[in-house]
């Protein structure tokens, strides 16, 4: 069997602290902050050798964040518990958790930079 394709995601921000501060706050996870050259990101924790892709906010020059085009999905145990956080952590729910029949179920919101970001669920 093939493995997934994506190895690594990058989400633009236009203020990197309060992108971290509303990512933590949906997700309740760790974020650790990376330097490169002109690029400043907080990478999502997690084990490079587990399922999933790895990823980052990224705050860099050429890096504008989006509502259109593509949409990243983070995995959830059931996504009304991250989507009920998105108000309040200073995002916007596009819609609520809904399901997809037998592929489980999603949800979408726009977080505090501007980005479309979906939520998916096996229950």
């Amino acid at each position: 069997m093939m493995s997934n394709p994506v190895v690594w995601f990058e989400i633009a921000t236009t203020n990197l602290e309060r992108a971290k501060n509303f990512y933590t706050a949906v997700f309740k996870r760790n974020l650790q902050y990376m330097e490169m050259p002109d690029t400043q990101m907080y990478m999502f924790e997690g084990d490079e050798k587990e399922t999933g892709a790895m990823g980052a906010l990224v705050h860099a020059k050429e890096c504008k964040p989006s509502s259109e085009g593509t949409v990243i999905y983070f995995n959830s145990d059931d996504v009304s518990v991250e989507i009920a956080r998105v108000k309040a952590a200073g995002g916007q729910v596009i819609f609520p958790k809904m399901s997809i029949g037998e592929f489980g179920f999603i949800a979408q919101f726009i977080d505090t930079e501007g980005n479309t970001i979906g939520l998916h669920s096996t229950k």
